[in-house]
């Protein structure tokens, strides 16, 4: 018996051990886990995303720092209770989440939006997944949550500014334009209105340009309502040029419920930022009754960014009307002005030509009682000057192209009427037969209507005769005129233009080519059409009159150092409207015309003026240094056989190339 005691007892004695052995390790083990536990606490909370970790039903289990930081909340707050960030309106959506967790035991990835502990909302990407259980712990729910509310706000806002630029030219009418750019406004930023609101500088007074609300009849009241400087906030935007957040309109109710009853319209908060346009302030930009929280610092970034199109597009409005009303005057200014050169032209002709057939008679007397010497100089004066006259007119009618022929009609129908009589009257008076006939042929000549019809034109021959036929009218000038006329396609255009085109290229040439200088005519074949060139290697013309010499009556140089000379002189000083008259040719019968020159280099300046020899120049040695001075060069392009066409079809005055 105490043999089996005895063995009993070292049998209990060894079980204990065991046991105490079994604790010790058990222990171990706890500890192990309560380190491991630390540990993977630690690791999660280092984690860069937000963590939750639920229980079944919902409840929380553990929340990692990351999380606090997104939403708000920390564990000892939530632990053992739900999470209440859910967004009104998407509870059954998170609760569909739950019960596919659990019941699908599956990996979810989901875009949806979660509230924050102060009330803001966020735009997150969820992930989920389900932890089976396990003999050490039940099973639970493990969620991520990854911000993506400003990726997805920098997004929507850099579509919004696309939208918008690609939209400008869509909406000519500024009010159209600020309605469609208040609408996008209030979609980003997620409002009941948005308006924007300009200064009348003149009345110091606020109005309504363009707006969107959800209630058109609001949209519409606004449009309607002007206020003065204190009675919005606008005014004070506009006066310190800062935006103002509005979160709470009963802060200052007076002010706000004035405005409210105007508009019938009830504003919890405001967002405004002024529109910048240079250095002052046109306008505001609003936005009004955020839906979903409250306006914060990213709103007034992106009402700052779309203030800036808004006040540029109001500004291109503001100048484009300037510059319409600007052209509407000038239009209006021009057809004044065309209207007196027409009249002048007109006036001038009967004077002139009753001046010129006064001189001839004159000359006559003159020639049967004075010896020739004695007037002769004189009446050429006075010819040379009438006949300067008479080419500004013949210029100014090219240039206007309008003529008017009621003096020819009316002079024509009086003289059918008249002829009998005025025959009569001669004869009885002792004067020649055939009165009426010439009277008929002066008022054709003077008033009589001129038709320019197209005709085939070689221009190599042309330019030969003309040439010819202008020689005599600058043999006392020493200037050589190289030529190189060779073959090229037909020209269909009107001898009278054309003529007078190539006639004033050679004089100016040569009236800009000092004595013993050069110029050059060429006539060539350019591709399917033909260019003229007429070059000088004279005085020049100074950079900022180059743009300006097909203008008209423009002068290249300082008119007080030059004098009317005869046609061709050196320096002979011109109209002004001879270039004119050849760049509207050009318009009218459809070729190019372009300039090239350099101003001397020894007389840079308008009011330098050259001695108008090359042997009495200070500065050029020889011919060759001249020629490498200065010159300029008058290129006439006539286009092929396209043009031909469209010449033909466009106004009955082609001005083509011949095949």
């Amino acid at each position: 018996m105490g043999m089996v005691e005895k063995e009993g007892a070292k049998g209990l004695r060894k079980r204990v051990d065991e046991l105490e052995e079994e604790v010790s390790r058990l222990q171990g083990v706890e500890r192990a886990l309560r380190r491991s536990q630390r540990r993977l606490r630690i690791l999660l909370d280092f984690l860069p995303s937000a963590l939750a970790i639920l229980q079944v039903d919902g409840r929380v289990y553990y929340l990692n720092r990351s999380f606090t930081e997104l939403f708000g909340w920390t564990l000892e707050e939530l632990e053992g209770g739900h999470i209440p960030f859910v967004p009104p309106g998407l509870e059954a959506e998170a609760n569909e989440i739950l019960l596919r967790l659990v019941r699908e035991k599956v990996f979810l990835r989901y875009e949806t939006r979660r509230l924050t502990k102060d009330g803001g909302m966020l735009d997150v990407v969820l992930r989920a997944g389900f932890h089976e259980e396990s003999e050490e712990e039940p099973a639970r729910l493990l969620m991520t949550f990854r911000d993506v509310t400003q990726p997805r706000r920098i997004a929507r806002i850099n579509e919004t500014i696309l939208r918008i630029s690609t939209a400008l030219p869509e909406y000519p009418d500024l009010e159209e334009l600020l309605d469609y750019i208040d609408s996008e406004v209030k979609e980003l930023l997620g409002t009941e209105g948005s308006v924007v609101i300009l200064l009348d500088e003149e009345k110091q007074e606020l109005f309504v340009l363009g707006a969107a609300y959800d209630d058109t009849a609001t949209e519409k009241r606004a449009k309607e309502i002007r206020f003065k400087m204190n009675q919005l906030v606008a005014g004070e935007v506009i006066e310190k040029g800062e935006p103002i957040i509005v979160s709470d309109t009963t802060q200052d109710e007076a002010l706000h419920r004035a405005r409210d009853r105007r508009l019938g319209y009830e504003t919890r908060n405001l967002l405004l930022v002024p529109l910048r346009s240079s250095e002052r302030i046109i306008g505001v930009l609003c936005a009004i009754n955020k839906k979903e929280g409250a306006f914060d610092h990213t709103d007034v970034e992106l009402l700052n960014t779309i203030a800036g199109t808004v006040a540029l597009s109001v500004e291109n409005a503001r100048v484009t009307k300037e510059l319409r009303k600007a052209y509407r005057e000038v239009k209006s200014l021009n057809r004044a002005k065309d209207r007196v050169i027409h009249h002048l032209s007109h006036e001038l002709k009967t004077p002139v030509s009753i001046v010129i057939g006064s001189l001839r008679i004159l000359v006559r007397t003159l020639s049967a009682a004075l010896p020739e010497k004695a007037w002769k100089d004189n009446v050429d004066r006075i010819r040379r000057n009438l006949d300067r006259i008479v080419d500004l007119q013949y210029e100014v009618t090219d240039i206007m192209q309008d003529h008017d022929y009621r003096a020819y009609d009316v002079l024509s129908l009086l003289l059918e009427q008249c002829a009998d009589e005025i025959e009569v009257l001669v004869a009885e008076e002792g004067g020649r037969e055939g009165i009426v006939k010439r009277v008929r042929e002066r008022i054709e000549e003077i008033f009589g209507p001129k038709e320019a019809q197209p005709q085939e034109i070689r221009l190599h021959e042309f330019v030969r005769e003309r040439l010819e036929a202008l020689k005599p009218s600058f043999t006392h000038r020493e200037v050589e005129v190289k030529t190189c006329l060779e073959p090229a396609p037909a020209l269909y255009i009107p001898r009278d233009p054309l003529g007078k085109v190539v006639d004033g290229l050679v004089r100016n040439a040569i009236e800009n080519t000092p004595d013993e200088g050069r110029i050059e005519v060429v006539v060539r074949k350019r591709g399917p059409g033909t260019e003229l060139i007429v070059r000088d290697w004279g005085v020049g013309i100074v950079e900022e009159a180059q743009r300006r010499v097909f203008e008209g009556f423009f002068a290249t140089q300082d008119p007080i150092y030059y004098s009317s000379k005869r046609p061709f002189d050196f320096n002979a000083g011109g109209k002004g409207a001879d270039l004119l008259r050849m760049k509207i040719f050009s318009e009218r019968y459809h070729f190019k015309i372009t300039m090239s020159s350099n101003r001397c280099r020894t007389i840079p300046a308008e009011q330098d003026a050259c001695p108008g020899r090359i042997s009495d120049c200070n500065f050029c040695k020889n011919k060759e240094d001249c020629y490498a001075s200065g010159g300029t060069t008058f290129t006439l392009f006539f286009p092929g056989v396209g043009a031909h066409a469209a010449g033909l079809e466009g106004n009955g005055n082609p001005n083509g190339i011949g095949a």
